[in-house]
């Protein structure tokens, strides 16, 4: 019974859907990675310079003091004096990230899109353009070959 589940699980998951998503998955978070990096090292450098120095990193409110009372000079002190903290320059960076994963994944939505619709276009022309090979007898309703002047099941005189 065991082996019979094993080798089902086994067809389900080779099967093409499932390695798909699972490519999917791990070039997502590798992605996710990538857009993190972009915000924290890139973009929040120089806006939290042009907006005054601000590490958006170090942005929180104390709502309980730790062991060690505050004010704390960074998040990480805080955090390690037992703080209850709400990080709302985190919130920023994770809410940055988002909106460009988000207009990443739009963008490539779109063009998917536009090329499915590229596609179903140039199959319509193609349908459209080849023209039909054989027309109807309006005697007796058989199919003849367009160029026919006469048809072979009938015999009928054709237009």
């Amino acid at each position: 019974m065991f082996k019979e589940v094993l080798s089902e699980f086994k067809k389900f998951a080779l099967k093409g859907n499932v390695m798909d998503m699972a490519v999917g998955v791990i070039i997502g978070a590798s992605f996710g990675k990538i857009v993190d990096s972009l915000v924290k090292d890139i973009l929040m450098p120089p806006l939290g310079l042009l907006l005054g120095k601000v590490d958006f990193a170090n942005l929180y409110v104390t709502l309980s003091d730790g062991s060690v009372p505050g004010p704390y000079a960074s998040l990480d002190a805080a955090q390690k004096a037992g703080a209850v903290t709400i990080n709302y320059g985190m919130f920023i960076n994770v809410l940055i990230s988002f909106l460009i994963v988000a207009f990443s994944v739009f963008v490539l939505i779109k063009g998917i899109n536009k090329l499915q619709d590229a596609v179903e276009r140039k199959a319509k022309k193609a349908e459209a353009a080849e023209a039909p090979k054989q027309k109807q007898c309006p005697y007796c309703k058989s199919m003849v070959d367009k160029a026919a002047t006469r048809c072979p099941f009938c015999t009928s005189q054709l237009k």
